[in-house]
């Protein structure tokens, strides 16, 4: 987490530089109020869900699920769907549309864990016997072995 963290934190500071601007900028875009924390908790709940059930069971499925998650979560939570405490955190770094205003981050971020530990549970409960890891999305892990 820290090192998404400071990665955003690193994009927020080059983005403003690249533009010309002054290095650092805080967001000053109001998102505050429980109808955009429940949105952040159901595009964080989306977000986990599609992961837990692609990656598990459709592994291949996960890069065109997790883009097609992402832009209609943009479209379909009034929250635009941060879903990542990282991201919350560098979007409060630049004074855009984009933007959130850092009194407003707390709220987002624990909505965001709310809706990951909510989904986790789900599929633990749906899919008991879902496996703990992933045999292949982007590397294979080596505790995983190859079939065959």
């Amino acid at each position: 987490m820290l090192v998404q963290c400071g990665g955003g934190v690193a994009g927020a500071i080059v983005a403003h530089l690249m533009f010309g601007l002054r290095w650092y900028s805080l967001s000053s875009n109001s998102r505050h109020g429980w109808s955009l924390v429940l949105s952040e908790f159901v595009a964080t709940f989306g977000l986990l869900s599609v992961i837990w059930g692609c990656s598990r069971l459709r592994s291949g499925a996960v890069p065109f699920a997790l883009a097609s998650d992402i832009i209609a979560a943009y479209w379909f939570t009034a929250s635009t769907s941060f879903a990542n405490p990282a991201v919350t955190i560098a979007r409060s770094l630049s004074d855009t549309f984009a933007g959130i205003r850092l009194s407003d981050v707390p709220p987002f971020i624990a909505a965001q864990l709310a809706g990951a530990l909510a989904a986790t549970f789900l599929f633990r409960w749906l899919v008991p016997n879902l496996s703990a890891y992933a045999d292949r999305i982007v590397v294979p892990h080596s505790s995983v072995h190859e079939p065959g």
